[in-house]
């Protein structure tokens, strides 16, 4: 594991915003539900920092964390509309009628209508290292991946929205939050982020 550091380590008690490349089978916490649980405790991270959000224990990529809780505050208010993006690997080839369900908003997810997403169907598709353990695979049914970005967090909303237009998500990475992208961060490598870094992340405010 990767750490990379920006500024002395006295920097690390306050104003600290980081960002993670969260690994498959990890909890977004840093204390196990249950023993043997994967945890962002194994990754070496400042102390009094905790996620802003959270990705699921089967997703993959960008967490940011931070000890600043106006900051905790503003990311995850709803006013914030902070974009998300996601490289969500599906079952089957969408067809461009599905794509415009989830490009037009309205789905209803549980009572919540989603709000319209961005969404595309990447050429040529990305090639990504194979997870571990690897995707479910049937042979007569292929798989291929789509670029959403979102701007709500329901619980397993990009999951959800994918399903209801006929194509679960067999993987998911999130990619970008704001401007700031996860490449080039390997799987459970993290930095503090710079000035510049905290703008992309924030909207250039």
């Amino acid at each position: 594991m990767q750490t990379c550091l920006h500024g002395p380590a006295s920097d690390l008690l306050s104003a600290v915003l980081i960002a993670l490349h969260k690994p498959y089978d990890v909890l977004s916490q840093f204390t196990p539900d249950v023993p043997s649980q994967r945890t962002l405790a194994e990754f070496g991270l400042p102390k009094d920092v905790w996620p802003i959000g959270r990705l699921d224990r089967d997703s993959e990529g960008l967490l940011l964390l931070s000890d600043e809780k106006s900051l905790v505050d503003r990311l995850l208010h709803p006013r914030s509309k902070q974009p998300k993006t996601y490289l969500a690997q599906v079952e089957g080839i969408p067809e461009k009628a599905a794509l415009d369900r989830l490009r037009r908003g309205g789905l209803d997810i549980r009572g919540h209508l989603c709000a319209p997403a961005i969404v595309d169907s990447p050429d040529p598709q990305p090639i990504l290292p194979p997870r571990n353990p690897p995707i479910r695979v049937r042979k007569e049914i292929p798989d291929h991946w789509i670029s959403l970005t979102i701007t709500e967090g329901k619980n397993r909303q990009v999951r959800r929205m994918t399903a209801a237009v006929g194509h679960p998500t067999l993987r998911l990475i999130r990619v970008r939050i704001g401007r700031f992208p996860l490449d080039p961060l390997a799987p459970g490598e993290w930095k503090v982020l710079g000035p510049e870094e905290r703008a992309q992340v924030l909207g250039g405010t």
